[in-house]
């Protein structure tokens, strides 16, 4: 299994048709051999959940059977032959699960990889589904979770993606250890706090957490993973 996060940036004059993409590259994908799970996402400003959009920037999360698959997209696809003709940058990532729990649109797309160690630099994915009636509470917190991240120790960069505006969101960030992903997930007593929030009020519908090895990255946006 290989997942390969797309970051691309349109220039602003070409803004509509990275919203028309949401709409028209979804066949596309749907008929994409090699390719069992994908989202098309959404940016926000301030590389974490942000209720702000970045109109300019979008992501595709895709998820594939083989490197060969991924190639064969990269080298072919409808999708990466509108990104060359509209975007005027293009980053991407591609990682190996190390371990996943919870459920995306239901599915649990990544498996049930059980890697306990892993060295080196590691990617996180956190994502919710925000219930509507908690919606108020969640953004309450949300500044306050993302600049403690920012300043965590062996944080590097971090992209806030979603499916929809409000209540689908997501992180992928990018650390220099899992020791210091588990020291600002679970050590860290503001962050402590904030998740405690999320099981005492239920804030969530559907959430996953997962960890990645690093495979490659190409792009100015994940430039210091390399």
């Amino acid at each position: 299994m290989l997942v390969s996060i797309s970051i691309v940036r349109y220039p602003k004059r070409y803004i509509p048709f990275a919203f028309l993409a949401m709409a028209v590259h979804r066949l596309p994908l749907f008929l994409t051999k090699g390719c069992s799970f994908w989202k098309l996402l959404g940016c926000g400003k301030n590389g974490t959940f942000d209720v702000n959009p970045d109109y300019q920037q979008w992501g595709l999360l895709a998820v594939w059977d083989s490197p060969q698959d991924y190639d064969n997209f990269k080298q072919n696809s409808f999708i990466q032959k509108w990104w060359n003709f509209f975007c005027e940058e293009q980053s991407a990532i591609l990682l190996e699960p190390t371990t996943a729990h919870g459920k995306w649109s239901g599915k649990q797309p990544f498996g049930n990889p059980k890697t306990k160690t892993l060295e080196g630099k590691i990617a996180v994915i956190t994502r919710a589904t925000i219930r509507p009636n908690k919606l108020k509470n969640f953004w309450k917190n949300v500044s306050p979770v993302a600049s403690i991240m920012g300043n965590a120790k062996g944080f590097i960069t971090s992209v806030g993606i979603g499916e929809a505006p409000f209540f689908m969101q997501a992180t992928f960030s990018i650390w220099e250890s899992q020791e210091d992903v588990i020291q600002f997930a679970y050590k860290d007593a503001e962050h402590a706090k904030v998740i405690k929030l999320t099981r005492d009020e239920n804030w969530y519908s559907e959430e996953l957490f997962a960890r990645f090895k690093i495979i490659s990255s190409e792009g100015s946006l994940f430039s210091m993973v390399n």
